[in-house]
């Protein structure tokens, strides 16, 4: 029995627009003493709208980019209502702060493989509270008791008798919203856990799914941004008279991030941006390099950080002569997004009023740069989100926008600002340069003794908020000071460095970096210990069953310990992240240094599970982005600018590179995790694991290359 908003908390439950019942789930904790001082109520944050028409359309508060929430959320409130979830509509959230996620502050934000996470719960009841008052509105019809009816497929039923949703929406509207309401039991039912289409592929491929880059306005025009190649750098001085001559050509104007160059079209604005003249104030990065970024981390890392987790006495120990001590240096560089939808967005500053037309993880982030660039109040200024063309975490900032709602301001007119491959490539928010120091133990017997961390890398915590009072970033140390395994020692430190990169979240954060580092640490105290690299783990998660099961699926299915083809290896990782519990299997031959990944093997415990099909496809979209990473991902900064331009020198896999990748679900009744992240935190892990047992060589040092391996 769950508890669901009474008339106090309900905005316009019972009221009757235009032949429709209204209903809206409460999200418990969320802007408890948040009301609309002019009604005296409470606004919730998900609404539920049925039709005379026995239309059902739910406002979506999380975003499409490619992850499954346009079918998963409304399976779950369908599942609840009893209605065919392909008749449901879905409508994008307006940027409003009754839609805010509590998970995040309540904003407005998709991100964390959070959705089903943070909205399972209050779209089922959602669901069922709306079920409840169809019933009894069809119950009092009939004058029988509720309990004397069912529904299926959008209707009440009572023997022979049905009506329909539409038909009660005036009467149900008209009831008192229960106080409790009765979700239904796993063993009944009809849609979760099963094999529905996702709803957003007809769209995609009949072509009429609006991402932000097919977005038309009357009169709009396009516009291109030249930007300051070396980070924090400025314009000083351009002169526009090339650019102006270029046909199409129609506005130059200088914004805060460079200079716009505004055109009919978006190829007569890059024309433009390359006939530009500018003269750069490069500002003081103008010097600055990977390898001194490197140089400074490895200084710092020589010296105790803050304290992530502290079990046991890993430095006392670590002194002890009997142990065989393993110490050992891990480099990340920085990654960039590389969204097959470049940077785009929309805007049209006019009359006292900002419209933004963008593909974006945050209408909150959003709505606040825009209204920062254009000067006006926030309810001046309306988001209309598009589809994703990929967000990885990158459309969450809101830099774009402000382009596109300065540019607008500036001209009076509606723009579309578009970013080159180019751009996008050398002007993201790029996953931060990390450097990892490892100092590990096992005893004779080969047990493990001591796991000790010390890891610095730019905060993300302090670049959205602030470092709590430990100095800790629990983002950079996700994966190593949440560790699993069950070793006596137990040190995390942290240590906090910025050297001026942008950077921001990129698919599975820490754990992206963690995820390669603590398992290529795991697998090595191992080889140490003269142990089976499965058998290692699964001896240290005595005590946590879930993951236990994890691991010897993956190890069942993969075929663990049965000869394999000649000149092929296996490699295996595991690892807890985003509320799932993934464990991973490699299988890679290396031939002169050159890696063939020939398949991997997922087992996955998410939790109760909404959709399989989804998980499948997150756990393969996830791998061969991890694994893109690992094999040819890298940033690297040069005279305070990035090298790397394009896909030619930024490569991502291929489909003749990619493995065959088979996934196993774990029944679980447990509250559901997140799955678009996880397999691409580990992904690397247990690649390098698998490269580690073909060629005896360990991999210290990402993007993996072929010189590391001929060595």
């Amino acid at each position: 029995m769950v508890k669901v908003l009474n008339r106090r908390t309900f905005l316009r439950v019972g009221a009757t627009a235009g032949g429709a019942f209204v209903i809206g789930a409460y999200l418990p904790g969320l802007r408890e003493g948040a009301t609309l001082e002019a009604a005296g109520v409470f606004e919730p944050n998900v609404w539920v709208w049925i039709g005379a028409d026995d239309s059902v359309t739910i406002t979506l508060t999380q975003l499409e980019m490619g992850q499954g929430v346009m079918t998963a959320m409304p399976l779950l409130l369908a599942e609840e209502l009893d209605v065919d979830p392909a008749k449901i509509k879905t409508e994008w959230a307006p940027a409003d702060a009754k839609y805010g996620n509590p998970d995040f502050g309540g904003r407005q934000i998709t991100a964390g493989s959070n959705s089903v996470r943070g909205m399972w719960k209050p779209l089922r009841e959602a669901g069922a509270a709306a079920r409840a008052m169809l019933v009894t509105a069809a119950a009092q019809t009939w004058s029988v008791k509720d309990s004397e009816c069912t529904t299926d497929k959008g209707e009440v039923i009572n023997g022979n008798r049905r009506l329909r949703y539409g038909a009660l929406v005036d009467k149900a509207a008209a009831l008192p919203v229960p106080k409790t309401v009765s979700l239904k039991n796993p063993k009944d039912f009809r849609l979760l856990g099963g094999t529905t289409p996702r709803l957003d592929i007809p769209s995609k491929v009949n072509g009429t799914a609006g991402f932000g880059i097919d977005v038309k306005r009357p009169d709009m025009l396009v516009a291109r941004v030249v930007r300051c190649p070396v980070f924090g750098g400025k314009v000083q001085s351009f002169n526009d008279q090339k650019a102006k001559a270029v046909p199409g050509v129609k506005h130059v104007v200088k914004i805060s991030s460079g200079v716009a160059i505004v055109a009919t079209d978006y190829w007569s604005a890059s024309k433009g941006a390359q006939a530009l003249e500018v003269t750069w104030d490069e500002g003081p990065l103008a010097k600055l390099t990977s390898a001194d970024i490197m140089k400074q981390y490895a200084t710092l890392a020589q010296q105790p950080g803050k304290v992530a987790r502290n079990d046991g006495d890993a430095t006392g120990t670590l002194r002890r002569s009997d142990l065989i001590q393993v110490d050992r240096v891990f480099e990340a560089p920085f990654l960039a997004h590389a969204c097959m939808e470049p940077m785009n967005c929309t805007a049209d500053v006019s009359n006292g009023r900002c419209e933004v037309w963008v593909p974006t993880q945050s209408q909150t982030a959003s709505q606040e740069a825009a209204a920062a660039a254009s000067g006006l109040p926030m309810n001046a200024v309306s988001i209309h989100t598009t589809y994703l063309g990929g967000g990885f975490g990158r459309r969450g900032e809101a830099d774009f926008v402000a382009d596109a709602v300065e540019t607008s301001k500036a001209i009076g007119k509606p723009v579309k600002v578009i970013w080159s491959r180019e751009d996008d490539i050398q002007h993201d928010y790029y996953r931060p340069i990390t450097y990892v120091r490892m100092s590990g133990a096992v005893d004779r017997s080969g047990k493990p003794a001591v796991f000790m961390q010390r890891i610095v890398q730019q905060s993300l915590l302090k670049r959205v908020g602030a470092l709590p009072p430990t100095g800790v970033d629990f983002i950079s140390v996700d994966g190593s000071a949440t560790l699993t395994y069950d070793i006596p020692n137990i040190r995390v430190e942290y240590t906090e460095a910025d050297p001026g990169v942008p950077y921001g979240f990129w698919r599975s954060v820490g754990a992206s970096v963690q995820g390669w580092v603590v398992e290529a640490f795991i697998d090595e105290l191992a080889t140490t210990a003269g142990k089976d690299p499965y058998q290692f783990r699964r001896d240290m998660l005595s005590k946590a069953p879930r993951h236990r099961a994890v691991l010897d699926l993956v190890a069942e299915k993969s075929g663990w310990g049965k000869p394999l083809a000649a000149g092929h290896a296996r490699g295996i990782a595991m690892m807890e992240a985003f509320g799932s519990i993934i464990a991973q299997v490699a299988e890679v031959s290396v031939t002169n240094g050159n890696v063939r990944i020939h398949k991997m093997w997922c087992a996955v415990d998410t939790g109760w599970v909404i959709s399989p099909d989804t998980i499948k496809a997150q756990m393969e979209g996830g791998t061969i982005y991890g694994l893109t990473a690992a094999l040819k991902g890298e940033i690297t900064i040069e005279n305070g600018r990035v090298k790397q331009r394009h896909f030619v020198d930024y490569p991502v896999m291929r489909q003749n590179e990619a493995p065959e990748i088979e996934t196993h679900i774990v029944p679980s009744t447990e509250t559901p995790g997140g799955i678009g992240e996880p397999s691409t935190a580990l992904a690397a892990g247990a690649l390098v694991n698998a490269i580690a047992a073909a060629t005896k060589k360990r991999i210290y040092q990402l993007p993996i290359r072929a010189e590391q391996l001929r060595a």
